[in-house]
């Protein structure tokens, strides 16, 4: 059962102090200058013991949330360099709205809620107002839970991550395009047209090895083995070293370039 107790301060200022007891688990109390903050946090955090999911380590009564993501910003972002800069927004959103909060109040229902906070309220880009797409917030969602994961088997701060235990947003199924074979003797024969000397190149690699545009443009001469007919990817998107077979025009463009 949870009780709200009304304060006002020397100076005027009001806050509202709640207390959760249930039974079988210590009592649980937080201050809030809103009450409906307080009652968010009385309802969540019931909502959470009842699933088990709240964490009573004493890390997660000490630290909170914004604790949290700023020490995976400062020690695991930068091993993350490919794409550290999305990640860093998704993760100041995650600050703002939950950085506030103890590690042991963050329910499955607070971030249930900055979920769909994500996906009802727009934001500004430029002079529009957009909504960001389902497959934008299940990125933001992904970002958080790789904080939680880390701090869970690395940091022992918690005994659990909380965002596997909501659900993601469903993406729509992606559009399969192919080109047909006159739209791409159409593209090729404008590449090759084009005042960029490396353009035609670049397409063909795209369309015959299926290199993605950022390992097409990072490419360098040392990654080319002619001898073999092979490219080799030293840093791919998954972190691994492949290999990609060259031959026909691609080998042709390749060849003529390096």
């Amino acid at each position: 059962m949870a009780t709200i107790e009304l304060r006002t301060a020397q100076d005027g200022t009001k806050s509202y102090r709640v207390k959760l007891r249930m039974r079988g688990t210590p009592a649980q109390s937080a201050t809030f200058a809103r009450k409906t903050d307080a009652k968010h946090w009385a309802e969540a955090t019931a909502a959470s013991i009842r699933e088990g999911r709240h964490f009573k380590t004493s890390t997660a009564q000490k630290h909170t949330v914004g604790d949290l993501i700023d020490k995976y910003i400062t020690d695991v972002l930068p091993t993350k360099p490919k794409n550290s800069r999305n990640q860093l927004l998704h993760l100041k959103y995650w600050r703002d709205k939950l950085g506030s909060y103890l590690i042991a109040e963050c329910s499955p229902a607070l971030i249930a809620a900055g979920r769909d906070s994500l996906l009802n309220e727009p934001f500004r880009r430029g002079k529009l107002l957009r909504k960001r797409s389902p497959a934008t917030v299940v990125r933001y969602l992904a970002a958080l839970s790789h904080v939680f994961t880390v701090a869970m088997k690395d940091w022992q701060w918690l005994s659990d991550n909380p965002v596997t235990k909501i659900r993601k947003p469903r993406e729509p199924r992606g559009r399969v395009r192919v080109l047909t074979p006159s739209e791409r003797t159409r593209l090729l024969t404008a590449c090759k047209n084009s005042k960029s000397p490396s353009l035609y190149c670049a397409v063909v690699l795209a369309i015959s090895t299926g290199m993605r545009h950022g390992e097409i443009v990072t490419l360098r001469r040392g990654d080319v083995d002619l001898e073999r007919k092979k490219i080799i990817l030293q840093n791919t998107k998954n972190g691994d070293r492949r290999s990609i077979p060259l031959a026909g025009l691609a080998l042709q463009e390749i060849a003529r370039v390096a």
